[in-house]
């Protein structure tokens, strides 16, 4: 049963498409005091949710702040990442799940300040609330997936392996990428193209002096069964002359000031205008201009610096001018704009900005730090209704680094600038059940770590993680160690795990699909699945996928295995190399399994099976086109059962 409670004067977030009439009563489950919602929980309460935020699957214990964020640093005192996802399951004696349908700031103590005490607290108190009484945690978020609509579907080839750095300047790197993996059989679908490959970073634009004959290089790339996925900011150069700039500044598509001025920020491009992704007019706009990249054969993007991230702006460099000329420091204009947002505290993604920006939604101006939450959300909605019109018969690949519930019904996200930190690998694994309880399903992080130097071991682990996630993408940054597969010494190992992957795609897709249309769970907490088991119940590093599957990565240094808890018997399988599998049939309980880093290993739980394919169809030279481009039809014959 779903109650929905309406306070001061909500924004239309469009993020539920269920209809549902507004409850006249007093709020129930909370005490409402001082602005705050207050809920009094029992030592056994849990709590569930938030989609991607820091810490555990159990949220329980810390504070967390729903604000979208540029924040590559995540570690454990940060309370806002780049999603923001207010929806939470209280799991107790009467469990049930509210959703603050509000986009401004949202604070969550969740036994931060009263270690039994859940306190919610909105800076803006126009909203809708959402109440959802159920008899389990996976009935209140069937409920509340059904509420907010069906999840992204991507294309197949989606689903393949992917290689990223920050950044393939040239067409010459990317050929570089896609020999090396060529020349040691490891199977790729999909390249990724960093902002180097714009005209001075400039959206819907090629440089083509790194990239001549952009059309023909993508059909030539195509051929090899592999994709070219750009790049898209949210950020527009301001340069007479581009036309992008120019049709926006005419149309008044861009974000303002008070005075009604177009907002002037700076990023990589540096002095630009953010699109009124919230004006509908605009939203049309922009998402047409995908047209240019579709027509030069992409089936994919990944929209980017979409919370919006802001380097510094015009208003906050004039503001800092003042400051360092009263303080008497001596700097240049050109060295200040050069190090202004490394070596000044604040001026990156600073409040005093969002709150100086203004929106005209449905007609009316509107503060931006009111629907902060929104913008990367309607950035995807953009380009996803543009697809619609533009190419109404093909799937295109689409994921996005800001989000808010309702953006699911368009593309997916990736968990954002990460590093090549070993807790990042746990990091990765417990936000998967917590963002498809928000909807979230084609989901993934940076396998190896964004920042950082990643070490062999490291990303080989990580590896045989994203071998389970729907988007499986290894992603690094400008700086940082080199970290494609086929850097490190041990290639036969990584060319194993990436066969691994397309191996138990048809398993991987047909859990995707089930769990889109039953407004279901496809990576689920033990808790779940066993809640009356208490050991079962405390452990957040193995999750179900699917129905057959139970997953329990090594995420330690120098790990010859881990401990795992088998709450009921189960077959223990290893991938091993050249396409040997292993297993072994195991009692419920405790033990510890070897695990040597080039293999991947699964559980089957007892009376399931699990349908792969044959190693030997893997390796067929003559299907390896049509593997990559995950358009071939097996047939029964290329399959094997594991159970």
């Amino acid at each position: 049963m779903i109650k929905k409670y309406v306070f001061g004067t909500p924004v239309e977030t469009e993020a539920v498409v269920q209809v549902i009439p507004v409850t006249e009563k007093t709020i129930s489950r909370f005490e409402f005091q001082n602005n705050q919602f207050i809920y009094q929980m029992t030592e056994k309460t849990k709590v569930y949710g938030l989609g991607e935020a820091n810490r555990g699957i159990n949220k329980r214990g810390y504070r967390y702040v729903s604000f979208c964020s540029d924040e590559p640093s995540h570690t454990e005192e940060k309370e806002s990442l780049y999603g923001a996802h207010n929806f939470l399951v209280i799991d107790d004696e009467n469990p049930f799940g509210v959703f603050i349908d509000n986009p401004g700031k949202v604070t969550f103590d969740l036994g931060y300040e009263e270690i039994n005490q859940l306190v919610i607290t909105p800076k803006y108190m126009d909203m809708y609330i959402y109440l959802i009484e159920g008899n389990t945690p996976l009935d209140i978020i069937r409920q509340f997936r059904k509420m907010i609509g069906k999840s992204y579907i991507p294309p197949k080839w989606a689903f393949g392996f992917g290689q990223c750095r920050w950044s393939y300047e040239n067409s010459g790197r990317v050929d570089d990428v896609i020999r090396n993996y060529e020349e040691h059989q490891m199977l790729i679908s999909s390249v990724y193209l960093d902002i180097d490959y714009m005209q001075d970073y400039k959206d819907f634009t090629i440089n083509e002096e790194r990239f001549p004959d952009f059309k023909d290089y993508v059909s030539k790339v195509r051929k090899k069964g592999i994709r070219l996925v750009p790049i898209i900011d949210a950020g527009v150069k301001i340069e007479e002359g581009y036309h992008v700039y120019e049709e926006g500044v005419k149309n008044r598509f861009f974000v303002k000031d008070i005075n009604g001025e177009d907002y002037i920020t700076a990023v990589w491009p540096g002095y630009t205008h953010f699109p009124d992704f919230l004006n509908s007019k605009a939203r049309a706009w922009f998402g047409e201009k995908y047209r240019f990249l579709l027509d030069l054969g992409i089936e994919g993007f990944w929209n980017d610096m979409n919370e919006p991230a802001i380097f510094y702006s015009k208003n906050m460099v004039e503001r800092l001018k003042k400051r360092i000329k009263e303080s008497d420091i001596e700097h240049d204009d050109q060295v200040l704009m050069d190090d202004i947002r490394w070596k000044l505290t604040g001026v990156a993604n600073n409040s005093e900005d969002y709150q100086s920006m203004y929106h005209d939604m449905n007609g009316e101006r509107i503060n931006h730090d009111k629907v902060h939450n929104l913008y990367g959300y309607h950035m995807s909605r953009a380009a996803a209704e543009a697809f619609e019109k533009l190419v109404p018969d093909k799937k295109i690949l689409m994921f996005s680094r800001s989000s808010y519930i309702g953006m699911h019904r368009y593309c997916g996200i990736w968990m954002g600038d990460n590093c090549s930190w070993w807790s990042h690998i746990l990091l990765n694994l417990k936000m998967l059940p917590s963002l498809n309880m928000c909807g979230f399903m084609y989901i993934g992080a940076d396998v190896g770590g964004f920042g950082c130097n990643a070490t062999e071991d490291l990303v080989m682990r990580w590896m045989a993680l994203g071998v389970f996630t729907p988007l499986f993408r290894n992603h690094s940054a400008f700086g940082t160690r080199n970290q494609e597969c086929y850097q490190f010494t041990d290639t036969a190992a990584f060319k194993n795990i990436i066969d691994v992957r397309y191996r138990l795609m048809p398993y991987i897709y047909d859990v995707y699909l089930k769990s889109v249309e039953n407004d279901d769970m496809m990576y689920s907490p033990l808790a779940f699945v066993y809640p009356e088991d208490e050991i079962a119940s405390g452990i957040e590093d193995q999750l179900l996928l699917g129905e057959d599957i139970m997953i329990a990565p090594v995420y330690l240094q120098n790990a010859i295995g881990r401990y795992v808890y088998l709450p009921e018997n189960m077959t223990f399988v290893k991938f091993e190399r050249d396409g040997k599998t292993v297993c072994e049939s195991m009692r419920k309980g405790v033990h510890f399994v070897k695990i040597a880093r080039d293999e991947v290993p699964l559980f089957i739980r007892e009376n399931h099976q699990v349908k792969i394919v044959r190693q030997s169809v893997i390796t067929d030279a003559s299907l390896r086109e049509k593997i990559m481009d995950c358009s071939i039809c097996y047939r029964e014959e290329d399959f094997e059962y594991l159970q």
